[in-house]
């Protein structure tokens, strides 16, 4: 009986050195696979005969089996490409992206955007994000990464910050539009959009009209103006700047914002001019324009109107953030790369094209931001490679190839003492 025995366990020794080898065939065969995990074969013993019943210690085992195959889900190494659609997860956390099956989740970063401006993997399944909305705003909308519109309308201005220093020691005078240079003590022209982002030239003009207060007024040229005539200035908003005597900004009061343009632009375009926050509105005076004993200059302004473009280019940064670059300089965030977090990524069930499904033992994917809550963050132009050291897998490989050497020395070595009780019979 015991010879017998030791053939089943020699054969049980030569199935599980099968087995580990391809376990290590198929993690050799992926070591060039993007964003592959490996697998590890673990086994266990088999039910052993005991000698004494069950209160004995005396057993004879049985052989091994196959009890599980884990993946290892260490990090791969990563590598810099040209591609702006390469994205990499450095930490944990995984892609997802949405089948005919329903989601499915990979570390395969490879993807590209089709021509509907969907961005997908290799198979074409969608990559799943946060949206954004009209302003660019990263909203918890999921849904694909798309591009939508590659055009965007052009939008007016509605309103233009400043921030500048007036001189104190500026003479008091009245301002006259006719004779506006010499009148005025300083003045800064900017570019604004009307309704249909039509570039428009405006020149805003200072005057002191007593100690402690100026006046603005905003002009355009006459030929920009509904009626104007050329060579001439076309009053289109004025107000007053009231400062304290430190020189802080005390108070702003618009007079009238009625931009009217020509050439088919909308008439009452109503511009907002943004000085700071003054002290009548709980500001400290540092982020508002001064009037110091120093010279007039302003140090920037901005306007928040553009013209009509066409995308140009587009860019994902590490927080996995997709931006689109238009014509006009305009710069407009489109959704976020969403990354899945799992409570127990080895209970993921591997469904063949890199993909990963979940499943009771791994868990709900979370979906998040990349860089929160333990996910990883997103490195752009990036790729992950397979995380398989082939170094390690070739001395699993000579092992596996020893351990079957060795089962398949215990069948023959039985067979031989079999051969030998047969041949006592036969004498």
């Amino acid at each position: 009986m015991g010879i017998l025995s030791s053939f089943n366990t020699g054969v049980s020794g030569l199935k599980a050195a099968g087995s580990s080898m391809s376990v290590i065939g198929d993690n050799i065969a992926n070591a060039g696979t993007f964003g592959f995990k490996g697998s590890r074969a673990e086994f266990q013993d088999l039910l052993s005969n005991s000698l004494k019943g069950i209160d004995g210690g005396d057993q004879i085992g049985s052989g091994t089996k196959l009890a599980h195959v884990t993946p290892k889900f260490t990090q791969g190494s990563i590598n810099r490409t040209e591609s702006i659609t390469d994205l990499a997860i450095n930490g944990n956390g995984f892609f997802s992206v949405q089948t005919n099956k329903g989601p499915a989740f990979t570390r395969d970063g490879s993807f590209h955007f089709n021509k509907d401006g969907h961005l997908i993997n290799g198979d074409g399944y969608e990559v799943q994000g946060f949206t954004a909305n009209e302003e660019g705003e990263i909203t918890r909308k999921t849904g694909p990464i798309t591009l939508g519109n590659t055009t965007i309308p052009a939008k007016p201005t509605a309103k233009v910050t400043m921030s500048m220093n007036l001189d104190s020691r500026a003479e008091v005078q009245q301002f006259d539009i006719n004779n506006a240079d010499k009148t005025s003590s300083f003045n800064t022209s900017m570019v604004i959009y009307d309704n249909v982002g039509t570039e428009r030239l405006v020149t805003v003009y200072f005057n002191k009209i007593a100690n402690g207060q100026w006046q603005y007024h905003a002009t355009v040229p006459g030929e920009d103006a509904q009626g104007g005539q050329p060579n001439t200035l076309v009053e289109m908003a004025s107000g007053t700047l009231q400062f304290s005597p430190e020189g802080k900004l005390q108070a702003e009061q618009p007079a009238v914002s009625a931009f009217n343009f020509n050439k088919g632009a909308k008439q009452g375009q109503a511009i907002e001019f943004d000085f700071g926050k003054s002290l009548t509105e709980d500001g400290d005076g540092t982020q508002a324009i001064t009037q110091f004993g120093s010279r007039s200059t302003i140090s920037k302004h901005t306007q928040d109107g553009f013209a009509a473009a066409t995308l140009t280019s587009l860019s994902f940064n590490d927080d996995g953030i997709l931006t689109a670059a238009y014509d006009n300089g305009t710069m407009k965030n489109v959704a976020q790369v969403a990354i899945a977090k799992f409570e127990n990524n080895e209970g993921l069930f591997k469904m063949g094209k890199n993909l990963f499904k979940e499943t009771r033992k791994s868990g709900q994917a979370a979906m998040g931001n990349p860089g929160i809550d333990g996910r990883g963050e997103i490195m752009a132009k990036s790729i992950e490679l397979s995380n398989v050291d082939i170094a390690d897998e070739f001395i699993n490989l000579m092992n596996a190839q020893r351990n079957f050497q060795a089962n398949t020395k215990t069948i023959t070595t039985a067979d031989k003492m079999l051969q030998e009780v047969l041949n006592l019979k036969r004498g």
